[in-house]
């Protein structure tokens, strides 16, 4: 079962497991698929970079077996980038090649200090839209660059370059480069389609099933080519000549690009896979510590590369064992087997590379960006990343995500208005210096000497508003007219407390029990939801408008105790919700109509991204399930024949302990945990679920909440079967492997 995490505390990373079932079944293979991709990729840097190609071989098994081993960022595959190939290609033209490998062997000792400093974790304040906005950029960026390669040509130096040369690359006439490229591209998009192909990823067999055809049939393409005599090309690192400013400079601005771009590269491979999460201090110091080796062999700086991570993910690698092998299969076939590798068409590797991404350019992300209106932040993301760099693309999408958050933070909305006499003056939002001028224009619409109510229903106020709106009470008392203020709200805003309606967050006073009278109770909740509504009354009336589109499908308990939003932290519109008495999904064809319809309409109809099952503790259906229900005709007997299944696998699961407290669970908690597990099973046996979790459009998740200790724990159908919602296995099992 896939999981869902954040990402985790670099201070309390899980221990790794290893799983040799899993590296053999996944690692293995995607570490073929992407050292086939990484050698002419990294051929190609070192050329343009004008360091000698077997730097950029080095570079490639340092950071495969270097930084893959002691990185925190598992699926992270490191090497030779693209985005220092200026910055390279710069340093050897004013130093020549063996004084820029000392410096880089320095950028990778001041990497580590960073790392050791902890400012890695800084990456993590990066906007989503950002991230997934770059994803958008590389990846469309190398969409098109290879598309010339596809074509028999070669790629050029820029997207626009690249643009502007493919009506002369339509014309010119490659058709053995052409027919290589869109095989490549068929088999990888009808494979994975084909019954129980996905246990050999599509880019191994694409690579391997066109580099035969093209073999045999004596195909005039374009293949790769490496260095005669490796290791007679090692160049051994010399201190560089020049002022003590300009060799620091170079070694700051190497380790600056080196680990920005392997931080940035850490955070959009954490958004490709389900798998563990990045640790950005410890992946800082696995990078310092292959560019310190990388220059001590005389190779290239090394950073994280998204290309090759996300090939990595796409290909099915679970742990770090696929990076790591990927840079020995680089250092034993170059050396004992460059003739084999020759044989392959750079055109099959283009169009592995072609796929990948446009893979990276996700409508999923789109619609979420565009319903939570962040979209033009991932637009200028990945504009500035194709047209302008990497850099330069995050730094223009960071720098409108800051402007928009400062208006949002910034922006108030100030009202005056008439009402049965009394003018009743509103104000929401947060009010602060900028804002000032709006409020007291406002005010002075007000006619002297008439009664006015203040509504204040504000996150923050600052002391310049403050003075605003007393300066004018003030006066406004001074001739003859009176001033209602909430006095309390008035304070609370002013030292940046909650001053939102009570029926907002009456969880944290304890207000969980009805009156005696629950019918008055009830009403008057009511009475005061409709009076203070407000400040959501826009975003339901959105809703209503524009119509329901949630995003997840949260299956759970009918228990009084449960609360999906409160647990998920979600609000209307979030989330489509199926409760019944033991959090059950009856397979496919049961007499369970209602559950199925319900998934059907979310799957096939909402376009759902997720299924959640949640179960839970000192749950009742659970007990009842194993002490029995001792009237045969109830509905409630019949309703719990469906949990006899989870019974049974109960029975042969081992104890199953808290992941924090280690304390063991009761038979009855074991048994629901075990229960989520069973209905994730039971998901799969409906036909809509089964395609779209194929597609790769629905992920399920488990998970069991601990109503005790208010702590929500994700499920898996192994040992330690829990786990905490803010850590991750290194072995998370996926929906192939259930």
């Amino acid at each position: 079962m896939p999981t869902m995490t954040t990402s985790e505390s670099p201070a309390h990373s899980p221990p790794e497991r290893v799983s040799w079932h899993l590296i053999l079944r996944h690692d293995l293979p995607a570490s073929l698929v992407v050292f086939l991709i990484a050698i002419p990729l990294s051929l190609g840097i070192a050329a343009a970079s004008g360091a000698p190609l077997i730097a950029g071989l080095v570079a490639a098994v340092v950071g495969g077996v270097v930084a893959g081993t002691f990185g925190g960022s598992p699926l992270q595959v490191s090497g030779p980038a693209a985005g220092l190939t200026v910055v390279v290609a710069g340093l050897v033209a004013e130093f020549g090649w063996a004084a820029t490998a000392a410096i880089t062997c320095a950028a990778g000792v001041l990497q580590i200090l960073l790392g050791i400093t902890r400012i890695g974790r800084l990456a993590l304040s990066l906007s989503p839209a950002v991230v997934h906005g770059m994803l958008a950029g590389i990846g469309i960026t190398i969409a098109v660059q290879q598309l010339h390669v596809v074509l028999g040509g070669r790629a050029q130096s820029s997207l626009i370059a690249n643009l502007a040369g493919l009506p002369a690359q339509l014309v010119a006439h490659h058709p053995g480069a052409v027919l290589v490229g869109v095989l490549t591209v068929l088999l990888l998009l009808l494979w994975p389609r084909l019954p129980k192909a996905r246990i050999v990823p599509a880019p191994l067999v694409a690579v391997v099933v066109v580099t035969a055809v093209a073999a045999v049939f004596k195909v005039d393409v374009t293949r790769v080519e490496l260095p005669n005599a490796p290791l007679q090309e090692l160049i051994v690192p010399v201190l560089p000549d020049g002022g003590a400013v300009k060799i620091a400079t170079a070694v700051l601005t190497v380790a600056l690009v080196a680990s920005v771009e392997s931080l940035l590269s850490a955070v959009a491979v954490d958004k490709l896979h389900r798998g563990r999460r990045s640790n950005l201090d410890r992946e800082l110091i696995g990078q310092g510590m292959a560019n310190a080796v990388s220059g001590a062999l005389g190779g290239m700086p090394v950073t994280g590369v998204i290309v090759r991570s996300s090939t990595n993910v796409a290909a099915g690698a679970r742990t770090r064992a696929s990076a790591v092998m990927h840079g020995v299969w680089i250092a034993v076939f170059v050396l004992a087997a460059g003739a084999m590798l020759e044989l392959i068409p750079m055109a099959a590797l283009a169009g592995v590379l072609l796929v990948t991404g446009l893979r990276l350019v996700q409508l999923a992300h789109i619609r979420t960006l565009l319903r939570h209106d962040e979209l033009l932040v991932y637009v200028v993301t990945a504009a500035g990343v194709a047209v302008l760099g990497l850099a330069e693309g995050v730094l223009a999408g960071l720098a409108l995500a800051l402007a928009r958050v400062l208006f949002r933070l910034a922006r108030a909305t100030v009202t005056a208005t008439e009402e049965d006499g009394v003018w009743v003056v509103r104000i929401h939002g947060t009010l602060v210096f900028v804002g000032v001028a709006s409020l007291v224009r406002t005010l002075r619409t007000i006619p002297v000497g008439v009664p006015v109510r203040v509504e204040l229903q504000v996150d923050h106020l600052d002391h310049a508003a403050y003075e605003a709106i007393e300066d004018w009470r003030r006066g406004h008392l001074a001739r003859g007219g009176s001033v209602e203020l909430n006095r309390a709200a008035f304070r609370a805003a002013l030292h940046g407390e909650s001053a939102r309606p009570r029926w907002l967050h009456p969880w944290q006073h304890g207000q969980l029990v009805l009156e005696p009278d629950q019918r008055i109770s009830m009403l008057d909740g009511i009475r005061e939801f409709e009076a203070s509504a407000d400040p959501i009354r826009p975003m339901l009336a959105k809703l209503a408008a524009d119509g329901q589109r949630p995003t997840q499908l949260f299956i759970t308990c009918a228990d009084s105790r449960i609360v999906p939003n409160l647990i998920t932290t979600t609000g209307p519109g979030d989330q489509f919700c199926v409760r019944n008495v033991g959090n059950l999904v009856p397979p496919y064809g049961s007499t369970s109509t209602s559950v199925a319809a319900t998934i059907e309409y979310a799957v096939e109809v909402l376009g759902v991204a997720s299924i959640v099952v949640c179960g839970h503790s000192h749950c009742g259906a659970a007990a009842a399930a194993l002490d029995g229900v001792p009237d045969e005709g109830s509905a409630l007997k019949n309703w719990l024949r469906h949990l006899e299944a989870s019974v049974r696998r109960s029975a042969h699961v081992p104890d199953i302990a808290d992941p924090v407290t280690g304390v063991k669970l009761s038979a009855a908690d074991k048994l629901s945990v075990t229960n989520v597990a069973v209905q994730l099973e039971n998901l799969r046996s409906f036909d809509c679920v089964q395609r779209a979790e194929n597609e790769g459009r629905l992920e399920l998740v488990g998970l069991w909440f601990d109503i005790g200790a208010a702590a929500a724990r994700l499920v898996l159908d192994r040992e330690p079967y829990l786990v905490r919602a803010d850590e991750e296995l290194a072995t998370a099992t996926t929906p192939a492997d259930s």
